[in-house]
């Protein structure tokens, strides 16, 4: 037992580390969360507050507007389930069978953001651990509440607003995108990728997220089909 705490240590070190590219987009897209608060004229506790009840900053920097222009209820809802159904799909492959502990675990799962879904998605799957999983988690919320925060004491500071906030976040995931094709080099899941948000934005624009997600999820299953086929009938040929 004295043996695994050493162990431990370092993969809670490794997912510290881990963190630390995520963490360059994270913690600037809180201080926009703090600034956006600020501005739309609400109180600066609603930063800290969203960042912990809703840990996803999409949908954050959306709901500080639909609150700021008192969204009717039903309209929020619906907004949240089409913003952050994209993270249904992350339940597919995210190490959650790693964490044992049902709190670790639950955390584990309100803490699945799109930043740790894709640090852990560049991880070998011999070095991934509960400890590393956590640890890469904790620091992601830590960045994102830390960078609200700072956010809201530079908001209440500044004479003026700041223009292109919003953009932080479509920034950011153009990022994600990069690092992650960097290194998986899935050219084939880009242009799938790229297709079914093309279809969607034609066919269903005001619901271009929804859609594109189902489709892409249809389009690799289909490939995953038409890949696992491939082996099966070569070696009925051989």
């Amino acid at each position: 037992m004295q043996n695994d705490i050493p162990i431990r240590r370092q993969q809670v070190a490794a997912g510290v580390r881990d963190s630390f590219s995520a963490g360059l987009g994270i913690f600037p897209l809180g201080v926009a969360l703090g600034l956006l608060v600020i501005q739309a004229g609400l109180p600066w506790w609603l930063t800290p507050a969203l960042s912990l009840a809703a840990f996803a900053g999409s949908l954050e920097l959306l709901l500080v507007g639909m609150v700021a222009a008192v969204t009717p209820l039903a309209a929020v809802a619906l907004t949240v389930l089409v913003v952050n159904f994209r993270h249904v799909f992350y339940a597919f492959s995210f190490p959650l069978h790693l964490v044992r502990h049902p709190l670790a675990k639950a955390y584990a799962v309100y803490a699945m953001i799109d930043e740790a879904y894709a640090v852990n998605a560049s991880l070998p799957e011999h070095e991934r651990s509960a400890p590393r999983l956590l640890a890469m988690q904790i620091s992601c919320e830590v960045y994102w509440v830390g960078g609200g925060l700072l956010g809201v004491v530079l908001g209440a500071a500044l004479p003026a607003p700041v223009k292109g906030l919003e953009f932080a976040l479509c920034a950011l995931f153009t990022v994600l995108t990069l690092d992650a094709f960097r290194s998986r080099r899935e050219l084939p899941s880009v242009l799938l990728a790229g297709a079914s948000v093309t279809v969607a934005l034609v066919l269903t624009p005001q619901l271009a997220m929804f859609l594109a997600l189902l489709l892409f999820v249809g389009l690799l299953l289909v490939r995953h089909a038409l890949t696992a086929r491939r082996p099966a009938q070569e070696t009925a040929d051989a």
